[in-house]
């Protein structure tokens, strides 16, 4: 009934906090994995087409330089570094309050 406590001698929620390595070891996971996967997938047998006299542009559905493999290890890669973008900007970003004793 009617505690008198501060907010520095409060005890911590009850909410289950994430690990402070969790988050960054994820990130650094995940731009292994995809820069494993875009260099697994980079074999990409191009093509040459030669038409002098057509009159119709040639268009090949699908032409990419690099391969969906590698788009999709590219695109690990970035969410990887996003992650570790947050994290770095949450954890650095935050105000330093009173240290519990």
């Amino acid at each position: 009934m009617g505690e008198n406590i501060t907010p520095e001698e409060r005890p911590p929620s009850g909410r289950a906090k994430v690990p402070a390595a969790v988050v960054p070891l994820l990130g650094v996971a995940a731009v292994l994995v995809g820069c494993l996967i875009a260099y697994l997938n980079r074999d990409f047998t191009g093509w040459v087409a030669y038409a002098p006299l057509s009159n119709q542009p040639f268009s090949a559905n699908g032409a990419a330089f690099i391969t969906q493999g590698t788009q999709a290890g590219l695109a690990m890669i970035a969410a990887g570094l996003l992650l570790l973008a947050f994290w770095a900007g949450y954890r650095f970003g935050r105000r330093a309050g009173p240290e519990p004793l």
